[in-house]
């Protein structure tokens, strides 16, 4: 496995005030990284120039390795549908741009049965066929899309591995995220198992687990699907068993991308140079 790092790892450092997106893939490299991974919402914050980037990796010699952008195909009870696929679509060419072989657009918030009025397999079965629009499209551009086991409806393990199945197409397949399955309240040991054989590319990521029911930690956490508490960690520190799901995805036959994201409350270089450092350790063992 090779190891890149997120630009959303970097936070606030992004900032033409501060170290500038060419400051941070420049540092990226210096550290060891050897390749970089853009999230699109994270860099219009900051106001980045998607030319600059490609120019950068160029200069570096550090690749972008994924582009993520965010979506949600039902904003609005679905009345925007295909607008937003098609947009997802559009994005397909920023990726194009920047030398992106991996495209990640995520699908949908909350629990939208709720908010259509529709059974669960009409949902599902509507989102698969969008999915299946923009790699269709992203296919004849050469670039795989994915999807990333986010929020409360595509994260459990099950249904994942069953949309996956659904949209069954060769160019999708998963941007398995290490950590993210604490916030469906599954083991990530377990679901790192099951879904190994589908990753595409994956995040090293780790939080700090709470039970629910006590007292709120306040600032910095967040709650689960079932009221348990999380917040970012440094890889390592936290209560994910980051060793053992890169042990479980080296032993899948796993050896593409595992991407740092951090997103803890510490120094985002001091956590991003950490969780590199345990990372190659965790590969190498």
């Amino acid at each position: 496995m090779r190891v890149a790092v997120s630009s959303y790892s970097f936070g606030d450092y992004l900032s033409k005030d501060k170290m500038g997106i060419r400051g941070c893939m420049e540092w990226a490299k210096e550290q060891g990284f050897e390749g970089f991974e853009l999230v699109q919402h994270n860099l219009e914050r900051y106001d980045v120039d998607l030319n600059e980037i490609a120019e950068c990796s160029k200069e570096f010699d550090l690749p972008i390795v994924a582009y993520l952008v965010y979506k949600n195909f039902l904003m609005d009870g679905g009345k925007y549908f295909d607008k937003v696929v098609d947009s997802a679509i559009a994005d397909v060419e920023k990726a194009v741009l920047v030398g992106s072989p991996m495209f990640r657009h995520d699908i949908v918030d909350g629990l939208p049965q709720r908010q259509l009025g529709k059974s669960f397999d009409e949902i599902f079965n509507m989102l698969a066929d969008g999915t299946r629009r923009i790699t269709e499209y992203a296919a004849s551009r050469g670039i795989k899309t994915s999807l990333e086991n986010h929020g409360h409806f595509l994260n459990e393990a099950a249904i994942i591995e069953r949309f996956i199945n659904t949209v069954n197409h060769e160019n999708f397949g998963l941007m398995l995220d290490m950590g993210n399955f604490l916030n469906v309240d599954e083991d990530p040991a377990y679901c790192v198992g099951k879904l190994a054989r589908y990753a595409t590319h994956a995040h090293g990521k780790d939080y700090h687990f709470k039970q629910g029911g006590v007292n709120d930690p306040g600032e910095g956490w967040h709650k689960t699907r079932g009221g348990n508490y999380l917040r970012g960690a440094i890889l390592g520190h936290g209560d994910v068993n980051v060793a053992r799901a890169v042990g479980t995805l080296k032993r899948s036959g796993y050896n593409g991308w595992l991407t740092v994201e951090f997103e803890g409350i510490e120094d985002n270089l001091l956590g991003i140079r950490i969780s590199r450092d345990n990372i190659i350790r965790y590969i190498g063992e």
